[in-house]
């Protein structure tokens, strides 16, 4: 049944049929051609969406709307740039701190590139980058809204998992430091090598008031990972939080958003928030097939004869994960393949929360790499650069992304030490 579903799968995609509806028709006719109820379809469609932690994602993905209109996203740049703008390869270190720190809010790749990435390829082309660096470093530093709290996928891959979504988020924490330093480190090599960037002359004035600009901006992650981390919000509160707190300082504060606008914002949210959780629902659908035909006990006793040790087995599925993430949406194949692989990880010694931050970590990749790359084909738009050059250019990013997964699968400490930090 499960080959039946995902070779039904595969032929609706290659048809261009919409990733939600093609898993929908699929799972539908498996469960009708092999004599399944299909009354179990509505039930657990129902089921997988009746959480109140769900709420969180339309909540975050409104907030980074808010932050993109109301001027909080352009702040939160000025001010990365008055710290470290004035250095060799400062602009490159910029373009890395704003992503994550803007990641704290929307926990969206996508709306990163939409707010941040014409604001950051522009200024580091006036400073004398090259314009395909520039957007491969955008493209790469998206992803990092994967990882850092309160990343979308993690919430619904925790969710999906029954694990702790308030663990997961701080676990996410640590890979997203590690992919950052990382970053940030080949930028300072390749810029002081190649002679990227000019060296602009401090100024202190115009410093200070940039950063005094971004202190109301800059407030949200804040507030947002400190009630989290705290114990004084849940995840679904904090959400709302951030709604309440960046509509507060994009119309009292900088004054840029209407409430006409607001209208707008939610429901452009809302349509997003609607494709990813109709994904969660239909997915759902074809977990209840793979568990009738106990298709996770059959993947657990293939990696028991194949790798031996955590590490290894973590390698194995990474390889999975990252062709999987070229393939197809990252939502729909971490819903799809949480219940298939998670049961054979920690069969083999893997660690729950382990295995999902790597999943995750994994499955980002695909959200730079071709062919279906949704942040990919978004900084080729608002860079202009083709997607064929800007690939080539992000070919030494790639294997940074790679290295940074083996390191997360040989040292579960950068998972599991945050996740026991902070919650």
């Amino acid at each position: 049944m499960s080959l039946f579903l995902l070779a039904a799968f595969a032929v609706l995609a290659l048809l261009d049929v919409p990733l939600s509806l093609a898993l929908g028709v699929a799972a539908v006719g498996t469960m009708w051609f092999h004599g399944l109820p299909l009354s179990m379809i509505t039930q657990t469609m129902a089921t997988s969406i009746n959480s109140f932690l769900l709420i969180a994602v339309p909540l975050f993905i409104l907030a980074g709307q808010i932050m993109e209109r109301g001027g909080l996203s352009e702040r939160i740049f000025d001010a990365a740039e008055a710290v470290v703008g004035r250095f060799r390869g400062g602009l490159g270190h910029v373009n890395i701190a704003s992503s994550f720190v803007f990641g704290g809010i929307s926990g969206s790749s996508v709306a990163d590139i939409a707010s941040l990435g014409p604001i950051s390829i522009r200024a580091m082309t006036t400073r004398g980058y090259p314009l395909p660096y520039a957007a491969a470093l955008t493209l790469i530093t998206a992803t990092l809204a994967t990882l850092v709290p309160p990343s979308i996928l993690i919430i619904l891959a925790a969710a999906s998992a029954g694990q702790s979504v308030g663990a997961a988020l701080a676990g996410g924490l640590g890979p997203g430091l590690l992919l950052a330093a990382v970053l940030a480190t080949y930028n300072v090599y390749v810029s002081r090598r190649r002679g990227y960037g000019t060296v602009a002359r401090f100024d202190s004035r115009r410093s200070l008031r940039a950063i005094l600009r971004a202190i109301p901006s800059v407030g949200a992650p804040v507030i947002i990972l400190t009630g989290m981390f705290s114990g004084f919000v849940t995840p679904t509160e904090a959400a709302g939080l951030a709604v309440l707190y960046t509509l507060i300082v994009g119309m009292a504060v900088h004054r840029e958003l209407k409430w006409r606008e607001f209208i707008g914002l939610i429901v452009v949210a809302g349509q997003t928030a609607g494709s990813v959780l109709l994904i969660l629902m239909v997915a759902s659908a074809a977990t209840f097939v793979f568990t009738v035909d106990m298709l996770p006990q059959q993947a657990s006793g293939l990696l028991s004869q194949v790798a031996g040790t955590p590490f290894v087995t973590l390698l194995f599925m990474g390889v999975v994960f990252l062709i999987v993430g070229m393939l197809m949406d990252i939502v729909a194949a971490a819903l799809m393949l949480i219940p298939v692989l998670l049961p054979a990880a920690t069969a083999a010694g893997v660690e729950p929360l382990h295995f999902l931050i790597f999943m995750t970590a994994s499955l980002a990749v695909g959200l730079a790499s071709p062919p279906v790359g949704t942040c990919l084909f978004a900084t080729a738009q608002v860079s202009k650069v083709p997607v064929e050059r800007l690939v080539l250019a992000a070919l030494p990013f790639y294997a940074l992304n790679i290295a940074v997964l083996v390191l997360i699968a040989a040292v579960p400490e950068v998972v599991l030490a945050p996740a026991r930090w902070l919650t």
